[in-house]
């Protein structure tokens, strides 16, 4: 009999038994996890204001397992994905990934989409021991030297704002407003950004709420415009964004705009046009564009030996999903032949320099563990040409 088979049958009789509900996990792990297979959660937006970008992020994870799945799998296991959609409604990511738990049938989770949507399953992921790898929000809240299991590949947003802010304090820029999307995701950015702003002895404007559907972007623009800032800061992201973006373009069009890296995301670029003239945006992966990137070179080539669809080829969203792909794969390659989710934990947080040419992971062994420190600053001109 091997030993993953022993494990699962004496945790059946233990389960049966009656013994300590901590026990059941180990279960759920094995019936996700197979001789020839292992399952990969995932709750995300595929609709509503983010569904775009959700879609694009699983597109570049399943190119990364198509791939590997090819040659092979990971120690003979082919890699599965158990996609649900969220639509970037926080309680239906909680809903998501109870009933795959419920279930027994994933292994680990990877790509949370949001910050209350990341927020909402943190308990779970903690108090089950669930590695959960590349959630899409850089909430420093969300960060702390308790959480064992989650590993994130980007920087933090106050890490972003602080870059934000250098940038204006280096064009002599006064009076700033904020606008920030009106959930916790936005709230948190802007005591972010308003810290960062008084820190540097940056005069501020106004600070102002947009819906997360968009729909008072109109209404909100007049409002921003009327404030007449030096400069506008982004707490925003998804459609609402470009809503607001494309009001306020109308009314104050050389009024300078920078925003977070979640702030327009790779589908909403072309739907701006000119009204990215003047736009600032922080980046924390390479430019999806550049064919100077090593690591958007490889993702690229993935995605084409997969036949994904070529509109994702040039998606930050889809190489951030690769990427967080990547980092599974060779977590579980750590994790040896006989993984357990504490293996994987184990083999996640040893990634020291995992290394694509010019972008690495690497975690430091240490919680709260964030894989990348990197930040780019990209500035548009008009129809998203990038100029620096």
């Amino acid at each position: 009999m091997s030993r993953r088979h022993f494990l699962l049958r004496a945790t059946q009789a233990v389960a049966a038994a009656g013994l300590p509900a901590w026990s059941h996990s180990v279960l759920a792990a094995e019936e996700a996890l197979s001789a020839k297979h292992v399952t990969l959660g995932c709750s995300i937006a595929l609709t509503g204001p983010l569904g775009i970008a959700g879609s694009e992020q699983v597109a570049g994870m399943k190119a990364a397992f198509a791939e590997v799945n090819a040659a092979g799998g990971v120690h003979g296991r082919e890699i599965r994905l158990d996609v649900k959609d969220d639509a970037y409604v926080a309680s239906r990511t909680a809903q998501n990934v109870t009933g795959m738990l419920e279930a027994q049938s994933i292994f680990a989770l990877i790509s949370p989409l949001g910050t209350a949507n990341t927020a909402a399953i943190l308990p779970m992921v903690e108090s089950k021991g669930i590695p959960t790898v590349g959630p899409v929000t850089g909430a420093t809240s969300l960060r702390s030297a308790e959480q064992r299991n989650v590993f994130f590949l980007r920087p933090s947003y106050r890490e972003e704002s602080l870059r934000l802010v250098k940038q204006v304090v280096e064009m002599g820029l006064k009076r700033i407003a904020v606008v920030y999307l009106d959930n916790p995701f936005g709230k948190e950015v802007l005591k972010d950004m308003s810290k960062a702003l008084d820190d540097a002895k940056v005069e501020r404007s106004g600070e102002f709420a947009l819906a997360v559907d968009g729909k008072n972007a109109a209404d909100l623009a007049d409002k921003v415009a009327a404030d007449r800032p030096g400069a506008v800061l982004l707490a925003t992201t998804g459609t609402a964004n470009t809503a607001f973006v494309l009001a306020f373009r109308a009314k104050a069009q050389g009024v300078p705009l920078a925003g977070l890296s979640v702030a327009v995301v790779s589908s909403e670029l072309p739907k701006l046009a000119a009204a990215t003239r003047g736009l600032a945006l922080v980046q924390v992966f390479p430019d999806a564009n550049s064919q100077k990137s090593v690591v958007v070179r490889k993702f690229q080539s993935t995605m084409k030996a997969t036949g994904a669809n070529p509109a994702h080829l040039n998606s930050t969203s889809s190489l951030e999903g690769w990427l967080n792909a990547q980092v599974m794969i060779e977590g579980l390659k750590n994790a040896g032949k006989e993984p357990t989710r504490d293996r994987l934990r184990s083999g996640l947080a040893n990634i020291r320099a995992l290394s694509f040419g010019d972008f690495s992971v690497g975690f430091g062994g240490k919680a709260p563990f964030v894989g990348s420190d990197a930040l780019y600053l990209a500035v548009y001109a008009e129809n998203a040409r990038r100029i620096s």
